[in-house]
């Protein structure tokens, strides 16, 4: 089984590293501010309408595309060198995909291809595929 779509977005900078943590009674408790709130909802949003009929319960290739709109000199599919970092603007996609029923846990995510770019049309392809 394999899947894929774009997702037609501006997309988010703010990414999971960006958790807080404030201590109560002692302990440390993490939140996500209302930023990363936001950009959990924006990405839910986005990918509801893509999630499968049946999860996968087994090992996947993850391929994504962050596609980001073009700043200053930079053309159309050269490699975005800059912040964010590729594993940071992951995470966060894995964990809302996750909670969709995209798969069982991300930990079927065995193998991984993260690129990112300057785009005339920004958003994020997304490619799935079973490995088995």
């Amino acid at each position: 089984m394999a899947i894929e779509f774009f997702l037609h977005m501006l997309p988010p900078t703010s990414t999971h590293q960006m958790k807080k943590v404030r201590v109560v009674k002692g302990k440390p408790v993490f939140y996500e501010p209302a930023e990363l709130k936001a950009v959990r909802s924006k990405l839910t949003a986005h990918l509801s309408r893509h999630v499968p009929d049946e999860k996968y319960t087994s090992a996947v290739r993850l391929v994504t595309k962050w596609c980001f709109p073009i700043s200053g000199k930079h053309q159309d599919g050269e490699y975005k060198t800059s912040k964010p970092d590729t594993d940071n603007l992951q995470k966060m996609l894995k964990d809302v995909m996750t909670d969709l029923g995209f798969w069982k846990d991300d930990a079927l995510v065995a193998s991984e291809i993260i690129e990112k770019f300057w785009a005339m049309i920004p958003g994020i392809y997304i490619s799935i595929e079973s490995l088995e």
